[in-house]
């Protein structure tokens, strides 16, 4: 029986139940029983809110605006194509007077809704909605709703880049209508992960060959080549094609007429050393924020040259290469792009751990992170992390998203100083701290992280400021220890910044499992 409305209400009772329960398989019962309800045309727009993504992007509406609303409506008449309507305008206000004209639909918007629904729409909006709907979960969801497998939905999600595009027409056509989804040159795919190793001789305990890649500290692209021109999309699927106009004229230099190649760019020195991450960050910052790319170690003087450096090939003048074994994907890809052209990132193919060890040494010692070591049999598997790809560097290094900032005391009072560190829980979509730091900031970083993080900020008192989880920050750490303070029963030892990463959103943060990995087999045994 479809919902009437139909009515916001339905989605928020079940997003309060699905944040209610730790079970994986009770969240996916209670999101796919909703999609099953909900009229077809309504299910792409239900299955963004309950991930926790608004449609039209950011709307414009700060934590301010929203700590103020009017009373609640004591019934539930709200309906979805409402919230559509009001975001929709909220999306497209601009110019003189736009505050204002925000506030009044602001007002307008929670004016209707009940008590629930000004919880759920204002989690929304701020970028809090974490009840547990994952990427993953949400993906078990649309493929229990339509009756179909989950790499049906995984495979369509990959190529139409999210799982919530693939929602209505699972839900409308079934497999018939996913199967109708293909790569289409132009439009970017989910890419590819890593996993990550401590070491080589973990990836080398298996006896087998392995491609052993060098690990650019850049910015991951993926190029769209066509007749009808050339599109450069980051790992988030932004497009920075004009920003990045030598890496246009790179790939069309390439001989064919269509390709998709997947690959980083990065600003190189004189000598051939790579450069800081922020410098390349500063020419191809994501999410279209130039400000935002403007992070502490970027460059103010003129735009420093990037080069390209292919990894795959997805895609060549007609033909499909994802469903290929790496090996011949890194075979055409060699092809198109030849040896000369330094266009191919460095990489040997070796069962030899030894062999790996000394491409490993010699790609350090040039200034990179480290290696990839990757399976030559595997197609690619865009949207994933798994063993057929791991990266190993020789610091441990994770990705972390900030949770809540201190406010620093003696030489650093005025400025958000201590940083509150979160891990990414895969099966609930939560993020779980894991420590604090204040090492490894520079001034220029302090003043830096005091603006943003006032920009994120959804609480504080006179110590502790909490934020939208959403800044990525890369973490050194010595490793891990058991700990009874922190909810996911580890702590970080000798955590220290190394660098924020707007590059990369808050789903590309490392998992709770992965920190928990740092310790071998368990965690240190110190307490």
């Amino acid at each position: 029986m479809s919902i009437e409305g139909p009515l916001l209400a339905a989605v928020v009772e079940t997003s309060v139940r699905v944040a209610a329960t730790a079970s994986r398989r009770a969240k996916v019962a209670e999101l796919a029983t909703l999609l099953r309800r909900v009229p077809v045309d309504r299910v792409t727009q239900v299955s963004a809110y309950l991930s926790g993504i608004i449609p039209q992007g950011r709307l414009g509406v700060g934590w301010r605006t929203l700590a103020e609303l009017p009373p609640p409506a004591a019934e539930p008449t709200l309906t979805l194509a409402e919230v559509e309507r009001l975001f929709a305008d909220l999306a497209t206000t601009s110019g003189p007077g736009s505050a204002a004209r925000r506030a009044g639909l602001v007002a307008e918007l929670f004016a209707s809704a009940t008590a629930d629904e000004q919880v759920f729409l204002r989690r929304l909006i701020g970028g809090e909605l974490r009840q547990g709907a994952s990427a993953a979960v949400m993906l078990q969801a649309v493929a229990s709703a339509a009756g179909l497998g989950e790499e049906t939905v995984r495979r369509a999600a990959m190529l139409a880049g999210s799982v919530v595009a693939v929602a209505e027409p699972a839900l409308r056509g079934g497999a018939a209508a996913l199967g109708e989804i293909g790569l289409r040159v132009g439009t970017p795919i989910l890419p590819m992960l890593a996993a990550s190793a401590p070491d080589l001789s973990t990836v080398f305990a298996r006896d087998g060959e392995r491609v052993v890649e060098r690990k650019l500290d850049g910015i991951r692209i993926q190029a769209h080549r066509s007749p009808d021109g050339i599109r450069l999309f980051t790992r988030s699927l932004d497009d920075i094609t004009a920003r990045l106009p030598e890496v246009v004229a790179a790939v069309a230099g390439l001989d064919c007429r269509q390709a998709v190649l997947d690959g980083e760019v990065l600003a190189l020195r004189a000598d051939g050393t790579p450069e800081l991450f922020q410098v390349t960050g500063a020419r191809a910052a994501t999410r279209g924020e130039r400000d935002r790319s403007k992070a502490p170690g970027a460059s103010e003087t003129a735009p420093v040259p990037l080069t390209p450096w292919f990894f795959d090939l997805l895609h060549l003048d007609g033909v499909d290469l994802l469903d290929e074994p790496l090996a011949a994907r890194r075979a055409a890809l060699q092809r198109l792009v030849g040896d000369a052209t330094g266009l191919l990132v460095p990489g040997i193919r070796t069962d030899d751990p030894a062999e790996a060890r000394e491409f490993f040494d010699a790609t350090v010692a040039a200034g990179h992170e480290g290696v990839v070591v990757k399976d030559p049999s595997a197609p690619y598997a865009a949207g994933r992390r798994g063993s057929s790809r791991i990266k190993v560097k020789p610091v441990h290094t994770l990705d972390l998203v900030v949770l809540a900032v201190e406010w620093g005391s003696g030489r650093r009072r005025g400025w958000l100083s201590n940083i509150h560190l979160g891990a990414r829980d895969p099966d609930t979509g939560d993020f779980v701290m894991v420590g604090k730091t204040f090492k490894g900031m520079t001034d220029e970083m302090l003043r830096w992280q005091t603006e943003r993080f006032t920009e994120l900020a959804t609480d504080r008192d006179d110590w502790v400021v909490t934020v939208r989880p959403e800044q990525v920050v890369e973490i050194a750490v010595d490793g891990v220890q058991r700990s009874r303070r922190y909810p996911g029963g580890v702590a970080l030892r000798f955590a220290r910044v190394l660098r924020y990463r707007d590059d990369k959103c808050a789903d590309d943060a490392d998992t709770i499992d992965a920190v928990r990995a740092l310790g071998g087999g368990g965690v240190s045994a110190h307490e």
